[in-house]
């Protein structure tokens, strides 16, 4: 079951409609073969290169240079947040890697149009293990604040199934993690791997087995993934979204409507704004309800009308009982509040109402839908019976039973924070470890050039 998360092809991430980029990304060369399955966890070293000093002619050059590699970086995503990051506790640190990783040729200096090999490029990577899918992003840095995806893996595994009944994960279940995960941990280990983060999240957070789970992923995968907490969760998601929020902007609500969980971040930003989205956090939570739990409890292949607003009303008595919800009351009513979300049900819901005839990530993220069509679209989803959802191609088989219980979150979010509009993000928990894994690491910190 693969899913439709498309990875190295994808655009550049935060540019807006009007100007969409074109290309696939260029693939990574120098891979290393043969490599022996090992327990990893992804914090590789490697030296910095060393820079030359050269004349004031040569110095030229190497501007010059580096236009020709900006205009290429049309194809280079924006990083959602470009200054270091800020320390994270020990518990939530990634692990250094207990294989030491080979490091990273040192790059030559950029003179003319020389254009630094991606494998000269520091190499970064995030994986997250979630209740429905499995994904993994590798990057390499270029400009000031933008990396460039490489390499990309996104299946769905379903590993919450039944989770919401019997309070384990099923046999079935984690058997289709462990598969999915072996392929990322091969594409891991065929690459110089600099920095690295593997999180798991609420399905690994709940299950009485999570723990155990993750000792079989470590034996037979060989990757150490470390279970995130729900605050982690919702900053990560808000960082890797940062550069979808326009300078204008007084206030966002972001929501995450995951497979077992659902994370909701207020963003108030009529102060004086930081180039980090998530200092500007000033209320979140973490429901502990997605789509497949949702989905199981109430049922995803027939769904009424009463079942639907019975799902909604379920949402709705949980978000009451969040006591931050209000710290927005002051600009909701302004043009310049909008809502954010970052999951399969709002890509989901862009696809269908774009009409596309395959899902285009170039055309989904960041696209702006304004409360008539999300309405419209919500509407169309409730009256199609199941057949309908699997025939339609940005739904199909995988997503069928799920998505109304998305439409269903969506819309008690919605009543809660009412907005004109609503931005489409197809991005979240690994560009957000990327931006923050690059950051820390001061790889943008030498005049906007990307530092090997």
């Amino acid at each position: 079951m693969e899913d439709h998360d498309t990875g190295v092809g994808a655009p550049e991430v935060g540019v807006s409609r009007a100007s969409p980029p074109s290309g696939p990304a260029s693939p990574s060369t120098g891979r290393q073969q043969g490599r022996p399955v090992q327990p990893w966890s992804g914090d590789g070293q490697a030296g910095d290169a060393q820079h030359q000093k050269g004349k004031p002619r040569k110095r030229r050059k190497r501007r010059r240079g580096r236009k020709v590699f900006a205009r290429d970086d049309n194809h280079a995503i924006t990083a959602p947040s470009t200054p270091a990051a800020s320390p994270t506790p020990a518990s939530q640190s990634p692990v250094a890697s207990p294989v030491p990783l080979p490091s990273t040729p040192q790059a030559r200096p950029e003179q003319g149009g020389y254009r630094p090999p991606m494998q000269e490029l520091p190499v970064f990577a995030a994986l997250d293990l979630g209740t429905n899918n499995c994904r993994l992003l590798v990057a390499v840095p270029t400009r000031h604040g933008q990396f460039r995806v490489i390499d990309a893996f996104s299946r769905i595994v379903r590993l919450g199934e039944g989770l919401t009944a019997n309070g384990r994960l099923g046999q079935p279940a984690m058997d289709r993690a462990v598969e999915a995960l072996k392929i990322c941990g091969d594409k891991l280990r065929n690459r110089k791997i600099r920095k690295a983060r593997l999180i798991a999240t609420e399905a690994c957070r709940t299950a009485a087995n999570g723990v155990e789970f993750l000792d079989r992923v470590e034996r037979e995968a060989g990757l150490k993934l470390e279970i995130i907490d729900r605050q982690t969760e919702a900053r990560l998601a808000v960082s890797g979204c940062g550069s979808l929020v326009e300078r204008d902007t007084q206030g966002v609500v972001l929501f995450d409507i995951g497979g077992g969980s659902s994370e909701i971040a207020l963003i108030d930003l009529t102060g004086h704004r930081s180039p980090r989205l998530a200092n500007h956090i000033v209320s979140w939570t973490s429901l502990p309800v997605g789509v497949v739990s949702l989905a199981e409890r109430f049922g995803g292949r027939t769904v009424t009308r009463e079942i639907f607003a019975a799902m909604v009303e379920d949402v709705a008595v949980r978000l009451r009982a969040f006591d931050g919800r209000d710290r927005l009351s002051h600009v909701l009513s302004s043009p310049k509040f909008h809502l954010l979300g970052t999951s399969g049900t709002v890509t989901t819901l862009a696809g269908v109402h774009l009409d596309l005839e395959r899902y285009d990530r170039r055309r989904v993220d960041g696209l702006w839908m304004d409360r008539d069509s999300v309405d419209r679209m919500v509407e169309k989803l409730v009256g199609w019976d199941f057949q309908q959802r699997v025939a339609n191609p940005c739904i199909g088989a995988d997503r069928a039973d799920l998505v109304l219980a998305g439409c269903a979150i969506l819309e008690a979010i919605r009543a809660v924070w009412p907005s004109e509009r609503l931005r489409v993000a197809d991005r979240g928990l690994r560009e957000g470890i990327l931006s923050e894994l690059m950051a820390d690491d001061g790889v943008w910190r030498n005049n906007g050039r990307a530092r090997a």
